[in-house]
């Protein structure tokens, strides 16, 4: 079986290529989580991250924003001692900044999806990459969304991470065209 190369040979990021990457998510709460852990993410594997999605469920209240966005000083120096999150900072104050930003947003957009679909008319972007040198970091696209987003208040959303984002959720589907889940999800 081909799959993207990415993924290599470790059994978390296998599953994570079969199972999730590029399957369209239609949950705020999961997309809110996917915003967070791409964030997260920056500067790091996301095999560092995906073994640590656990702990984000537990400390960030399985991701439910209306929680989060409760969140005080207090929490946040007792989650930079969670061994089970990454402990920074600005990582953690964005992910409660952003759960403020995602209610804000549910009010003026009434979801998260329909906001981020409505970027591409509610339809995946199925892209026929060859390989990964031909998936590039940042889009037009995700430039347009990252710089709407922070005018928004979120918070490490820069066009990477949002492209990030944007193949996590299935907004675009970049599996390279010789991968199993290329026509799976294409079709």
């Amino acid at each position: 079986m081909v799959r993207c190369s990415w993924a290599g040979n470790d059994p978390l990021m296998v599953a994570y290529h079969d199972d999730e990457w590029g399957v369209p998510v239609h949950d705020d709460r999961r997309l809110y989580e996917k915003i967070t852990l791409e964030g997260a993410q920056s500067g790091l594997s996301w095999r560092t991250i995906l073994a640590k999605r656990e702990g984000y469920r537990a400390a960030f209240a399985g991701f439910d924003p209306a929680k989060v966005a409760r969140f005080t000083p207090a929490r946040v120096e007792r989650l930079l001692q969670d061994p089970g999150i990454v402990r920074n900072r600005m990582k953690v104050e964005s992910t409660i900044d952003n759960a403020r930003a995602v209610l804000r947003l549910q009010r003026d957009e009434g979801s998260l999806d329909a906001y981020l679909w409505g970027w591409v008319d509610g339809t995946p972007i199925v892209h026929r990459r060859k390989g990964l040198g031909d998936i590039p970091a940042q889009t037009d696209l995700s430039k347009a969304i990252s710089k709407d987003l922070k005018r928004r208040g979120f918070r490490f959303v820069g066009p990477t991470t949002v492209y990030a984002m944007m193949q996590s959720v299935g907004l675009v589907n970049d599996h390279t065209v010789d991968c199993f889940r290329h026509t799976q999800l294409a079709g």
